[in-house]
């Protein structure tokens, strides 16, 4: 019968710390069946770095909904001031 592989410090997958007599990761489920690798399937990929800036919103849309508030807010007011003139 073959040898289970023994389960490597740190799971490929996720990155959590794996016991040394796991089965299975506890955080994301990645087993033996896998073969433990060593690498993960994601390596590899160009994907953006979770921990970088985030790119300004586009200058066209920027101010949208703020000029919709700042519309609103003056007609609410002025049918306020209207309505306390008894001018309706």
């Amino acid at each position: 019968m073959a040898r289970v592989p023994s389960p490597p410090v740190e799971c490929a997958q996720c990155g959590a710390e794996i016991p040394p007599q796991a089965h299975a990761c506890p955080e994301c489920g990645a087993d033996e069946r896998t073969g433990w690798r060593e690498t993960s399937i994601y390596d590899g990929l160009d994907l953006p770095d979770p921990d970088s800036e985030r790119p300004a919103s586009s200058p066209k849309n920027s101010g949208g909904l703020a000029w919709y508030w700042i519309v609103t807010g003056v007609a609410v007011l002025l049918i306020i001031l209207l309505s306390a003139l008894g001018l309706r």
